[in-house]
């Protein structure tokens, strides 16, 4: 693996901080069983990769947390689409459908964007540094403003609230 940026490193901590919190809410959620593996190995994931060299057990708990994450996206779609709560472009927040459905999607983007960063070989010859794909270092910082920034705007600044 290329040397990651001191940009990536710390989005990838500020990711397994939101994930971290996100998993320790999801006790009181009647499905936490899906929810709590989920945001506890995408912590995992984003905390180990930026502090050490991506093995090969980290880049399978990262794929099966992907599959989970792709389920329970479609899973939350699915439910609203039927039952018609919010849309699929909806960031209300203050519904549940929607706040599971950004919270998976954000998941499953750390966990894609992840495992292209582990995916980038090191150059086996010494003197040519491999540089660290852009696309994943900007990917990383676009994905904690969204998953910090929307929060604070619906929560902060409209003063929303949750529905169960």
């Amino acid at each position: 693996m290329a040397n990651p940026s001191k940009l990536y490193s710390l989005c990838s901590v500020l990711m397994a901080s939101l994930f971290a919190y996100s998993a320790s809410v999801q006790l009181n959620d009647p499905d936490w069983y899906f929810w709590l593996p989920l945001y506890a190995c995408g912590c995992v994931v984003n905390m180990v990769n930026w502090a050490i060299c991506f093995r090969t057990t980290i880049r399978h708990i990262a794929r099966l947390s992907l599959l989970l994450g792709i389920f329970l996206f479609t899973k939350v779609v699915t439910e609203d689409f039927v039952n018609g709560i919010a849309g699929f472009w909806s960031l209300d927040l203050s519904e549940r459908v929607v706040r599971e459905r950004t919270g998976s999607g954000l998941v499953v983007i750390s966990l894609i964007l992840q495992l292209e960063a582990s995916s980038v070989p090191e150059d086996p010859l010494p003197r040519k540094k491999k540089e660290f794909p852009k696309f994943v270092e900007y990917g990383m910082a676009i994905l904690v403003g969204f998953g910090y920034g929307l929060p604070f705007v619906f929560f902060v600044i409209q003063k929303g609230e949750m529905k169960f």
